[in-house]
């Protein structure tokens, strides 16, 4: 089965993302809740490979 047949018979109902980011906004608006507010990952969990990309990318002059 491919996955468009899949999705095809997919019984549960359907999201379409750009609305369901634009009432995700709406909620943290209404809430007054800011990317601020928002818990970021501690990164107490990464391997060495993700600590040597995020290094790179900062060393780079880019900000992950």
């Amino acid at each position: 089965m491919s996955a468009a047949e899949k999705t095809e018979n997919w019984p549960g109902r359907r999201i379409a993302f750009k609305s369901f980011a634009a009432d995700l906004a709406r909620r943290r608006a209404e809430l007054g809740i800011t990317d601020a507010d928002l818990p970021r990952n501690s990164g107490a969990r990464r391997t060495a490979s993700k600590k040597a990309l995020l290094k790179a990318i900062k060393d780079a002059g880019g900000n992950w």
